[in-house]
């Protein structure tokens, strides 16, 4: 009886490439097995490969035009284990090869037809093979478990499963097999298991001899490591009690059996013990993760035989479907809508300042199954497994100049291209190796080659510690005064390119450097002064070349553009190029600017920067309007505006046009009322000169707010191409300090609402002198604030006037409110007095000030700021009235405000920054004496805390440095007209302020009591 075979046809097209290279040599006529194979490719034949039950293999022949068989060479036995059920040839390593590829048992083969058709034994070389298949794997996967390091894993298929290990090569071995089972977990790496069956309630370990244990129904099984050294065993019952089994080498034992405080969860899940061996001791680590209806989450560890909840998480999530939580305590959640399945991203730090919540997506596709990861720094990734991929994403650093997401997608990986089945479920191993199950097949992907980047060197590039120099953390060091750290990187990567460092050995600065505290306006040599002459003698002329100077800026900038810094951005290099150049202008100018001057300064450079590079993208990327009102504060609370307005110009070419002078809050952080009406002269003549055309019309609004309508006039003598000319000189040719003249001009504003040339009709309400309806077409038609705030400074000529609050209290406090914008709100509340609560709306939540103001819209508040720790150390006692609303502050919630500022830093990658943040804080608060309540209207009221008597109200500014600019008075206001005047006797009142300023000014040196710092409270 003949032997069965497989026979295979070897697809022509690849198999002639092959064989025209492999009979490609000039000596072919005189060899008779290139000839043979030359007559193969020229006559057409069809080859097939038949591979016979004992091994042996033989490629036969068949012409197109002839039934005839023949056997052109065959293969001794053995050469294949058994009769492959498919084979797929494809192209070989090398140019005159091929690979066969045979499955089942999935091997790979290197044919060489030159060889093989010369009887050569390495004409078909065995390259790989996989583990031998077994009947049982042919089972589909149903779900993958693993080890608590991910070292072993055990595959549950419909008929059984069997635990793998990884080996030295990070390939899975075999290690050990078993029957049906409802609940498995896999021990010691992979090596052993234990199995849980229902229908006998018995958990059962697989040693010789097997031990056995008897316990309730068990809905979920996993295993994690224990305090003694080896592993313990956690099983979830029906009731939601945990059962804890100590394995121990006379086997199973019955530890624990206890329940969670908490009323019944919708699920309890395992806490992700990857990263555990990283992060220390596992016993101060939570176990499980409890999720309620509500969707809050909360964290339970173990300890002296009873659970204690960790922390807790208020969602608001309902009908979740699937949860996960990694190693530091990040949840995965997947709820079901209507647009698809919602996942989002939690942190375990809720607070008062943050809700957790770090990412939100919706996919159109379901989610299968989530799994976490952790990177050998403790940073973790998340596996979304979708039927034919599954994305990884990581967390990415966030930034000071945009609102990017948390979480990124770093990696894909598609099946979907060259397998059939769907996806099962994934998850994660040792090392980085990421296992996927579709069908009955196991893919096991795994890091890149040495020398390249990895998955676990892309994650700590995203999101990270930053390199000294990196732009953004020399951009945080210049915020906080940490002006000559930034002067010593600077030089030493100066020095490291100039002697040609490998990157990965460069010079970092010592952790102590980023703690020392530096002078304020230090001397411009004393960076580069290693010692001081007796009587300031002079120095030697090669000692004032050395240190950080102009010359040495020069030549790093000059390096920087021929060869930028590997892995940084294009952007991220013009702008580390752009704050080197800055540092070199502030440490000339060092005794002229302030530090809130500088801030300014360095935030409008990279806004030019950013916006260049952005105008090169070619409409990849939409440049920024305007700088975020943060920046604006800082040029505010500055003392040196006149070198900042010098500069604001300089960068606009000094060509300030409106445009600018809103994209650079001019008009808002601009004090002296005098400075900014010469400056927007400066503009209406720009906004004339600009164009071809030198158009009246454009700059008629500023000139006519600055009262010079003969001005006008005059321009409009010279536009002789104007269609309207005859008809505006006629018309400004009239005195508008007449009434019929305002009419008129009030008639021809509303004409020109109706054809919608909004800001022309503005500037006849003010030619009218209505200067309230030229700030509602700003407001309502031209929708910019800005340009009303400025018109009303202007005409009012005062920063007291009752338009200029109106807008403040109507339009900028709500909008505030509305966006989340504790700067803006901040700036409001400053220039409507009430200093209180400029610095309250910097801590407190928005929910609580805006109940007092009757403001309904509040938008999501965001504390991803530490520059909001910055305003408020300054504005907390910089006036009496700053310093009683600091003093509503309690010390526990400036204590978790400190703590969520310095986890801002660690998410930007600035951790030496955070570190030195809650080293230094100070807790030194005024706190003020309360008045008896008083009955007061409600109309726009406050709380009780924040009420005072009018009759006793002062705002003086507490000295620090000298001032620039003179205090404004305190007016009445509709923000402060809650406060009821009382009869009040003189002599009465003078005793009182006196008594209240004494009372006041000594509370402000008072320590308070604020909570001691523990470090589980920050990580």
């Amino acid at each position: 009886m003949p032997a069965s075979s497989s026979i295979f046809w070897l697809d022509r097209q690849i198999v002639d490439r092959c064989l025209s290279v492999a009979s490609d040599e000039s000596s072919a006529q005189e060899n008779p097995r290139i000839r043979r194979m030359k007559e193969i490719k020229d006559e057409g034949w069809d080859l097939f490969l038949r591979i016979v039950d004992d091994g042996s293999a033989n490629i036969d022949r068949r012409p197109p035009t002839l039934l005839k068989q023949l056997v052109v060479q065959q293969t001794p036995s053995g050469t294949f284990p058994s009769a492959p059920k498919h084979l797929h040839l494809l192209p070989g390593t090398k140019p005159d090869s091929l690979t066969l590829v045979t499955s089942s048992p999935l091997r790979t083969y290197q044919f060489s037809p030159s060889s093989f058709f010369d009887a050569d034994p390495e004409g078909l070389l065995s390259l790989s093979a996989a583990p031998e298949w077994r009947n049982a794997e042919e089972s589909r996967i149903l779900r993958f478990v693993r080890t608590p390091d991910g070292s072993g894993v055990g595959v549950i298929r419909e008929t059984g499963g069997e635990a793998w290990n990884l080996g030295q090569n990070h390939g899975l071995q075999r290690a050990a097999q078993w029957g049906a089972a409802d609940q498995v977990v896999v021990l010691d790496g992979g090596r052993s298991y234990a199995t849980y069956d229902s229908a006998r309630e018995e958990l059962r370990l697989s040693t010789q001899p097997t031990s056995a244990l008897s316990l309730p129904e068990i809905i979920s099984l996993f295993s994690l490591p224990s305090d003694s050294g080896s592993e313990a065993i956690f099983g979830i019952t029906r009731d939601f009690s945990v059962i804890q089994v100590k394995v121990e080498a006379a086997g199973l034992v019955l530890e624990a059996h206890s329940t969670l405080p908490v009323s019944t969860p919708k699920m309890i899940l395992p806490v992700d013990p990857m990263a555990w061996n990283k992060l220390g001791s596992w016993a101060a680590r939570d176990i499980f993760l409890s999720v309620s209806d509500s969707g809050e989450l909360a964290f339970w560890t173990r300890t002296r035989n009873e659970w204690r909840c960790t922390g807790s998480v208020k969602t608001n999530k309902t009908g979740i479907t699937k949860a996960r939580c990694s190693s530091v305590k990040k949840t995965a959640l997947v709820v079901s809508t209507p647009e698809g399945d919602e996942l989002t991203i939690w942190d375990s730090k809720e607070s008062e300042f943050a809700t957790g919540l770090e990412y939100h997506c919706v996919y159109k596709e379901s989610i299968n199954d989530l799994d976490w990861s952790s990177t050998p720094d403790a940073q973790s990734i998340l596996a979304v497994g979708f039927l034919h991929h599954v994305e990884l994403l990581c967390q990415q650093r966030s930034t000071y100049f945009d609102q990017a997401i948390g979480w990124l997608k770093c990696w894909t990986i598609d099946i979907g291209s060259f397998i059939p089945y769907q996806i099962s479920d994934s998850i994660w191993l040792a090392n980085g190796s990421l296992l996927v199950g579709a069908g009955h097949q196991m893919f096991l992907f795994g890091q890149r080659q040495i020398g390249e980047e990895g998955l676990f060197e892309y994650v700590a590039r995203r999101n990270g510690p930053l390199e000294d120099y990196h732009p953004q953390m020399l951009l945080q060091c210049l915020i906080w005064d940490k002006v000559e750290l930034v002067k010593d990187i600077i030089f030493n990567l100066a020095q490291d390119l100039e002697g040609s460092t490998d990157e990965n050995t460069r010079q970092s600065m010592p952790i102590e450097r980023f703690l020392r505290k530096e002078a304020k306006n230090a001397p411009n040599g004393a960076h580069k002064k290693k010692y001081t002459f007796l009587f300031n003698g002079p120095e030697p002329k090669d000692e004032e070349e050395d240190g950080f100077n102009r010359t040495l800026v020069d030549r790093l900038m000059t390096a920087l553009e021929k060869k930028p810094l590997q892995h940084l951005t294009r952007n991220e290099n013009a702008h580390l190029l752009g704050l080197i150049q800055t540092t070199l202008e502030i440490d000339e100018q060092r005794r002229a600017l302030d530090s809130n001057g500088l801030r300014y300064l360095i935030s409008m450079r990279s806004f030019y920067i950013l916006n260049e590079r952005t105008a090169d993208s070619l409409g990849s990327l939409a440049p920024r309007k305007r700088l975020r009102y943060r920046d604006m504060v800082w040029a505010f609370f500055s003392e040196s505006q006149d070198l900042l307005l010098s500069a604001s110009a300089a960068a606009c070419n000094n060509k300030m046009c409106w445009a600018d002078a809103r994209a650079l809050g001019v008009a808002l952080w601009l004090n002296s009322v005098e400075n900014l009406r010469s400056q927007m002269e400066i503009v209406a003549r720009n906004e004339f000169m600009a164009g071809d055309n030198r158009d009246p019309v454009a700059c008629s609004l500023f000139y006519f707010a600055l009262g010079k309508v003969k001005l006008v006039h005059g321009l409009w003598r010279q536009s002789a191409w104007h269609k309207e000319q005859g008809a505006m000189l006629k018309f400004l040719s009239n005195d508008f300090t007449e009434p019929r003249w305002r009419t008129a001009a009030l008639k021809n504003a509303f004409a020109l609402l109706g054809k919608q040339r909004f800001e022309y009709a503005a500037a006849f309400f003010l030619l009218g002198g209505a200067l309230q309806d030229a700030i509602n077409v700003c407001l309502k038609h031209l929708r910019d604030f800005q340009l009303a705030v400025a018109l009303a400074r202007i005409v009012e000529q005062s920063n007291e006037g009752p338009v200029l609050h109106k807008i403040l209290e109507e339009t900028v406090i709500p909008t505030a409110f509305q966006e989340g914008n504790r700067w803006l709100a901040c700036w409001g509340f400053w220039l409507l007095h009430r200093r209180d609560l400029a610095v309250r709306i910097l801590l407190t939540p928005l929910h609580d000030i805006a109940e007092s103001l009757d403001i309904k819209d509040i938008g999501q508040a965001n504390y991803d700021d530490p520059s909001l720790a910055l305003l408020f150390s300054q504005l907390r006692s910089k006036t009496l009235q700053a310093a009683s609303g600091t003093s509503q502050i309690s010390g526990r919630v400036e204590f978790n405000f400190v703590l969520q500022m310095a986890r801002v830093f660690c998410r930007m990658g600035c951790p030496a920054l955070a570190l030195d943040l809650v080293r230094s804080w100070q807790f030194d608060r005024p706190s003020i004496e309360k008045n008896r309540p008083i009955a007061r209207r409600p109309t726009f009221a406050l709380g009780p805390s924040q009420r005072r008597r009018s009759s006793i109200v002062i705002d003086m500014e507490i000295p620090s440095l000298p001032g620039t600019r003179p205090g404004s008075p305190v007016r009445p206001t509709l923000m402060s007209s809650v406060i009821v005047e009382e009869p009040s006797n003189d002599k009465e009142d003078l005793t009182a302020k006196k008594a209240g300023l004494g009372k006041l000014m000594k509370s402000a040196k008072q320590n308070v009591t604020v909570p001691e710092f523990n470090m589980d409270a920050f990580f």
